[in-house]
Parts: structure tokens; C-alpha cells; sequence
């Protein structure tokens, strides 16, 4: 995983109180139980985090926190390698 992992399981632990335990790459906003409310939340805060623009096409229920990160990864031009994307 890129060094961006670390900052969404930061955001979703601190911000939205899911278990790390439950943040895997393979976890979708679905299934760690947020809302599409919160998912918007958390599209701005990850933008105030990483400096990449999560629009309503980009982030979903269904989007998984592997494919996140890679779109993550992707728009912030870093190098670092991620795991399998959505």
C-alpha cells in the first residue's frame, strides 16, 4: 500500500470512529457503515488531507479503499506502489 493507506485509515479511525481493524483494502464505504452523507465528509476532509478532489463520480458506496487509494495515488502523481484497485 502507498503511503496514503495510512492517511485514510487516519481520517475514517479519528474522524469517523471505524475500527482499524475494519479498514482492508478490500473494505467499501458500504461496508465500514457510512452514509452517503458521511461519505461526502469524508470526500472534503481527504481533500483538506492529500490535496485531491473527490467529486460524487469518484467516490461511491461501493468504492473500496484499494481502488481509492489508487485514484489517490494516481491524481497526487506519487510513485509509491498501492495494491489492487476496486
Amino acid at each position: 500500500m502507498s503511503a496514503i493507506h495510512p492517511t485514510i485509515t487516519e481520517v475514517l479511525s479519528r474522524t469517523f470512529r471505524v475500527p482499524v481493524a475494519e479498514i482492508l483494502p478490500e473494505s467499501t464505504m458500504e461496508s465500514l457503515d457510512m452514509d452517503s452523507l458521511a461519505v461526502a465528509e469524508f470526500a472534503v476532509v481527504m481533500r483538506e488531507a492529500v490535496g485531491v478532489e473527490l467529486d460524487p463520480g469518484t467516490l461511491h458506496r461501493d468504492t473500496s479503499l484499494a481502488g481509492l487509494t489508487e485514484f489517490l495515488r494516481a491524481s497526487s502523481g506519487s510513485d509509491a506502489p498501492v495494491g489492487p484497485a476496486r
